[in-house]
């Protein structure tokens, strides 16, 4: 079993705070404030899990630069004041960047007991094996 390092489990909860007020951010009508607290709660608990060393190395990727720029881009573009603008550049840069990332983690939901059930339906079924996540 991997041991969580406290500094990792700060992580965890600042991705969690993060991602939550991403959420609601968007839930009230794109909230800029909200937002901007969002963004840099995910990016400093990516940084407490993974290293900060790690971090600048994912991010700074030959490969990688387009979906950065559109990512920190959209980051930069909600701080300015345009909140939808930025999250739907910043959207982009997100999946461009973790795209590789969506096929393991269908892969660990099919194994999780309830959803596992719902990921066997023929329509799921269909879309793991005939969409985006068929060349990762």
């Amino acid at each position: 079993m991997i041991e969580v390092t406290d500094l990792q489990k700060i992580g965890i909860g600042l991705a969690g705070f993060g991602i939550s007020f991403l959420f609601l951010g968007m839930l009230l009508l794109f909230d800029k404030g909200l937002l901007a607290i969002g963004n840099i709660l995910f990016i400093s608990g990516l940084g407490c899990v993974i290293g900060v060393e790690r971090t600048l190395r994912f991010f700074f990727q030959r490969h990688k630069v387009k979906g950065t720029t559109a990512f920190f881009g959209g980051i930069f573009i909600v701080l300015l004041g345009f909140p939808i603008i930025g999250m739907i550049v910043e959207s982009y840069g997100f999946f461009a960047l973790f795209s590789g990332f969506f096929p393991v983690a269908i892969n660990f939901l099919g194994r999780v007991p309830v959803l596992g059930s719902l990921f066997n339906l023929p329509f799921m079924q269909k879309v793991r094996q005939n969409g985006a996540y068929r060349n990762a």
